[in-house]
């Protein structure tokens, strides 16, 4: 005998014709949930102490479940990740020569025959919680870091140059931009893709390309340029290479990671190659509408639609 009383094992059997089971009966009422008030005030008051807490951090310290916080936060709270963009530091004086800076370019500047050329960037895979989408305090200052492998490219609404690998150790000096990028590359493809057409030459102020020598070998050989003094300082979103085609062209062939330096350079230039005269002209004819955010944001951080 297993020395259980017989009323139990009657209630067992019958529970178990009922149900078919032996486990507990449905409860009645409401499912407990972890969405209370007092669990959305504190998911609250931690994205508000700390925007860029991770919800797997909050779960851990509240002791729910990273789903049911994620909930809470998306559905409850009305808080959203938004991706941190990299941005350069602006200084109340940098602002007002963007303005200025931005504004003269309004005036004298024309889409359709901006030729850009500029380096590529890592930008950062950050996110930050928040029911406002942030501004200027979402904005990653970045300053140049050293890069393995340097790629530079040249676009315009028709067309764009090949790729342009620069190795590991060599410094971009004057020198060598004018003779590796500008002679050998940018003049001969310019020459072949305008024609006689009038058309723009732009850079950013890097040392390099603000070097009188540098300035004066670009007004010998191009037909119009900005000069540095006329470019907006730490602008790289005025520059269409930067604001768009470098992302683009980082999301396709960076998707799986490389085992060499040769794999990436392989990928990117597959990746080049296949973006579309659409995309390569998008990027371009978004210029003059930047310029214009630019001003609007008193030459400060601006958003884009």
């Amino acid at each position: 005998m297993l020395g259980v009383p017989k009323q139990t094992v009657s209630k067992a059997v019958k529970r178990f014709r009922e149900l078919g089971h032996d486990g507990d009966r449905p409860r009645k009422g409401r499912k407990r949930t972890v969405n209370t008030a007092r669990n959305r005030k504190i998911i609250k008051q931690r994205a508000e102490r700390n925007s860029l807490v991770s919800m797997r951090k909050v779960a851990k310290e509240t002791g729910l479940a990273r789903e049911s916080v994620r909930r809470i936060a998306k559905e409850h709270l009305q808080l959203q990740p938004y991706k941190l963009r990299k941005g350069q530091l602006l200084t109340e004086k940098n602002k007002q020569v963007r303005l200025e800076r931005c504004k003269n370019l309004i005036r004298r500047h024309a889409d359709e025959k901006l030729f850009s050329i500029q380096q590529t960037y890592n930008p950062q895979n950050s996110r930050r919680w928040s029911s406002d989408r942030p501004k200027e305090d979402a904005i990653v200052p970045r300053r140049q870091y050293p890069q393995s492998l340097m790629v530079w490219a040249g676009i315009c609404a028709s067309g764009k140059t090949p790729l342009i690998f620069v190795e590991k150790g060599v410094k971009i000096n004057a020198k060598v931009y004018q003779k590796d990028i500008l002679e050998k590359v940018v003049l001969p493809w310019s020459a072949e893709h305008f024609g006689q057409r009038r058309w723009t030459f732009q850079q950013d102020s890097a040392p390099a390309h603000s070097s009188k020598s540098t300035q004066d070998w670009i007004r010998a050989h191009f037909p119009d340029f900005i000069p540095s003094k006329e470019w907006p300082p730490y602008s790289p979103d005025l520059n269409p290479l930067d604001y768009s085609i470098w992302s683009i062209l980082e999301a396709r062939s960076c998707s799986k990671p490389h085992d060499n330096i040769e794999s990436l350079k392989a990928s990117l230039i597959k990746e080049w190659k296949r973006l579309t005269a659409e995309e390569v002209r998008a990027a371009a004819l978004n210029f003059t509408e930047r310029l214009k955010l630019c001003v609007g944001a008193q030459g400060g951080h601006f958003e884009t639609t």
